[in-house]
């Protein structure tokens, strides 16, 4: 049997039936790197029921002819490694083999994560019914099912497929479910980036780009058109947590989207018509030391806005060379107090004054694209959002002119103003993708922190939980880590890290230290981006990190610890034990829910909430249970 890079066995099940089981086991060994000697004495012991149980369904018809098995099937490009995938008239069982269960929430949301993404990003299972089944030594004889996972002993495996009640379908060969690009799952933000600094095509995931792709043409558009007309743009792409606002500007200025626009400069070469900047400190320090590697490609990728501001601000006479350029995170752009501050330059005008402006530099045409997000103003100067950039255009008749286009929600925030404006819905991206394509994640944690019903958001919790996202709570910190460490022990590319509020008072005697001093001197590319083990990386489970620095960042599951800044108190939300905060503020309770907002949608699976075990947190906790987190 030949050994191909992405499994260590694959065949018909009467093949498998029939193979010698040190043949198997050989070419287990020879795909997965220096397995271990427990991984080997595993591999034994499974393959004699495994064989067993197959010859069973293929004598009691539950199996025929077509069917195939696969295992140490590696999911490409994640490198994640489900133990048995058995194609079974047309469904697809995914088998995870086990120990004593252990922790049982993270072994049944291990395999369910991997039916999951088979389901989501594998094309030969788009049609199929995809299964989930977990086999610890200490199962139960008769199969049961628990959150959508079936659970069955070791020697009941073939009674469970003869008890599937599945849903008729065309056998899937062996070939295209084997097929390297056959599986494509949506990147992370550092894969994404990765691959557009490599010229490579982003995974075609048809949901994911329905949700995308029309602000990525209604953008496309707008720009072509400035540079037919000589005209001046300010485009609002506004869009939920997690929607791919991020995805959406890396795209439009690496993708090839404007290359038609590129401009010859003076030495005869074409520079990139577009740029990208982001107010967010933290993503442009992590995605640039992502890129190190491959040079200093990466600082001209993504490109801070301080800096921008600062180098434009202070020439008078230097003119931007591109012609569009990508704000992300523009609902954090400051207004002229905290630019006095933070750029030590004209104290008279906010950051959208000063980029419009810029703008106004650039000859015959420009864009402004400001990406927006909801709800998610953390820092002190930041509160006034979109209404700053209506500002802008209001302080200069030089900026008369321009064309607004945003989604019609945002209208109404720029009443008033005798520039010409255009609405799109293709300019709101609500569609969250964040999630492995799980909507109402944003829902839910609204509803949570704006004191919706508990009935209600109870609902929305539910629908969340049945599509495989995760909200966990636990007053054992120990155990939440453990929960994190099996979950992902076979993710060699998995991330998991504790975050927590900077303005909490009590973690830091709890065991989360995220006291100012510490958490300054994390290194944020090390922590995102190194592998598990590196002492510097987050799922050491040993450092935190802020709002601050996981705010437009994401891990695959977070570990937050509920800080003493938003406690639920007397039917409420409370700030009454929070640290201060520093500098002109409207609305503290809101920011303390940003904080919050922000926390809780950095998990791509889920999120693990750590409440104390303190009485000071009790009702805190039960707000949680109450409002659908499920406990550990």
């Amino acid at each position: 049997m030949e050994v191909r890079a992405n499994y260590g066995w694959g065949s018909s099940v009467e093949a498998f039936v029939d193979a010698d089981k040190r043949n198997i086991r050989q070419q287990l060994a020879n795909a997965v790197r220096e397995p271990s000697q427990a991984q080997i004495d595993s591999w034994d012991n499974s393959l004699k029921w495994l064989q067993s149980e197959y010859r069973l369904c293929l004598t009691s018809h539950a199996s025929n002819t077509s069917d195939s098995t696969i295992l140490e099937y590696e999911l490409p490009r994640d490198f994640r490694r489900p133990d048995v995938v058995f194609l079974n008239n047309g469904a697809v069982l995914v088998i995870e083999v086990k120990g004593r269960i252990g922790s049982a929430q993270a072994a049944l949301d291990q395999v369910n994560a991997y039916a999951r993404d088979l389901r989501s990003y594998h094309a030969a299972c788009a049609e199929a019914e995809v299964i989930p089944v977990l086999v610890p030594t200490d199962g139960p004889s008769v199969p049961l099912r628990v959150d959508d996972v079936w659970v069955t002993a070791p020697k009941s495996l073939a009674l469970l497929v003869s008890m599937l009640d599945k849903k008729p379908n065309r056998p899937i060969s062996l070939e295209s479910f084997l097929q390297q690009d056959a599986y494509s799952p949506l990147p992370t933000i550092v894969q994404a980036a990765r691959a557009l600094f490599h010229k490579e095509e982003l995974p075609a995931i048809k949901r994911a780009r329905a949700s995308t792709e029309p602000a990525l043409a209604a953008i496309s558009r707008i720009a072509h058109e400035a540079a037919q007309t000589k005209s001046r743009h300010l485009v609002l792409l506004s869009g939920v947590p997690g929607a791919g606002k991020t995805l959406v500007g890396l795209q439009l200025v690496h993708a090839g989207w404007l290359e038609d626009l590129s401009v010859e400069r003076e030495n005869g070469t074409y520079a990139s018509p577009a740029v990208y900047l982001s107010g967010n400190g933290p993503l442009v320090e992590v995605l640039q030391d992502a890129l190190k590697s491959d040079g200093k490609g990466g600082k001209i990728f993504v490109q801070g806005i301080k800096k921008y501001v600062d180098y434009y601000a202070r020439r008078k006479d230097a003119v931007p060379p591109e012609h569009l350029i990508v704000f992300d995170e523009a609902q954090r752009a400051h207004d002229a107090d905290r630019v006095a501050t933070v750029h030590r330059t004209d104290v008279s005008k906010s950051e959208p004054q000063h980029m419009l402006e810029f703008c106004e530099r650039v000859p015959q045409w420009s864009v402004f694209v400001a990406l927006v997000g909801t709800g998610q103003a953390i820092h002190v100067g930041e509160e006034i959002g979109v209404p700053l950039w209506r500002d802008a255009l209001a302080s200069s008749d030089t900026f008369k002119d321009w064309t607004i286009h945003a989604p019609a929600h945002l209208s109404s925030d720029f009443a008033g103003l005798d520039n010409p404006k255009s609405w799109s819905d293709a300019l709101n991206l609500d569609t969250e993708i964040r999630f492995h394509l799980t909507p109402l994640v944003h829902d839910f944690v609204e509803g949570l922190l704006e004191s919706s019903s508990d009935t209600e958001v109870k609902a929305l919790s539910d629908s969340i939980w049945n599509d495989g996202h995760r909200f966990l709570v636990t007053r054992s910190l120990e155990e939440a880590k453990k929960y994190l460490r099996e979950r992902y022990e076979d993710a060699p590319q998995a991330k998991f890290g504790q975050l927590a509020s900077s303005k909490d008072k009590w973690l830091e005697s709890y065991g989360m230290d995220n006291s100012f001093q510490t958490t300054k001197r994390l290194k944020l590319g090390p922590w995102y981006n190194r592998d598990p083990s590196d002492p510097l990386s987050c799922c050491q489970l040993e450092t935190v990190a802020t709002e601050f620095s996981s705010q437009g960042l994401e891990l695959d599951f977070a570990l937050v610890g509920w800080g003493s800044d938003l406690l639920w108190e007397n039917d409420a939300w409370s700030m009454a034990y929070s640290r201060g905060t520093r500098g002109k503020v409207y609305d503290l309770l809101q920011l303390r829910k940003n904080v919050y907002r922000v926390l809780l949608t950095r998990g791509r699976d889920g999120t693990m909430v750590y409440v104390p075990e303190d009485r000071r947190y009790d009702s805190t906790y039960s707000k949680l249970l109450n409002v659908g987190f499920r406990e550990l």
